[in-house]
């Protein structure tokens, strides 16, 4: 039994991925040793600290304490997964514009839940926002900043929207 591999077939980023892994193996050690993406960070590796968290099928997740196996046939998305073109995502600009950014550590995973509340809410209140960020910890900021950086995000993402459609006509 200890050569027990599972196959997998999981899409990251948008691009698809096989692999036949060691059925205890957590997303987070896949995506950090398998395939290389080291943006998504290693915290406490309980779950408690949400600088893991990356987005399945849109959903924030805390990939140490999500088996590979259970993201097969599934759609992952990464902190590299939001610059496209070599274009910072409007969220990590916002993060950048208003100083969230102290140590870095928290941030993938902060930017990873944001984009999950901004993606299903637009236009988050600030104790929306809190309960979205509840389960990642920053020791640096405390949250003021953050909690502006994604009200700061939500607003350009907004303008874009509004700024695509009046293309669009």
């Amino acid at each position: 039994m200890g050569n027990q591999t599972s196959h997998i077939h999981i899409y990251i980023n948008g691009k698809e991925y096989e692999s036949d892994i060691s059925p205890n193996l957590t997303l987070l050690d896949f995506l950090r040793e398998n395939i290389g993406l080291k943006g998504t960070k290693k915290g406490c590796d309980s779950g408690h600290c949400g600088a893991c968290t990356v987005l399945l099928d849109g959903k924030p997740v805390n990939s140490c304490m999500l088996l590979a196996v259970q993201a097969d046939d599934k759609r992952v998305t990464t902190i590299e997964g939001l610059n496209g073109g070599g274009k910072l995502h409007p969220i990590q600009q916002a993060f950048i514009e208003e100083n969230a950014v102290q140590c870095g550590f928290c941030t993938p995973g902060m930017i990873m839940s944001a984009k999950g509340l901004l993606d299903k809410n637009s236009n988050p209140t600030d104790l929306q926002i809190k309960e979205a960020l509840s389960g990642n910890l920053c020791r640096c900021t405390g949250y003021t900043k953050i909690i502006k950086a994604v009200k700061n995000a939500a607003d350009k993402l907004n303008n874009e929207e509004k700024h695509s459609k009046l293309e669009e006509k």
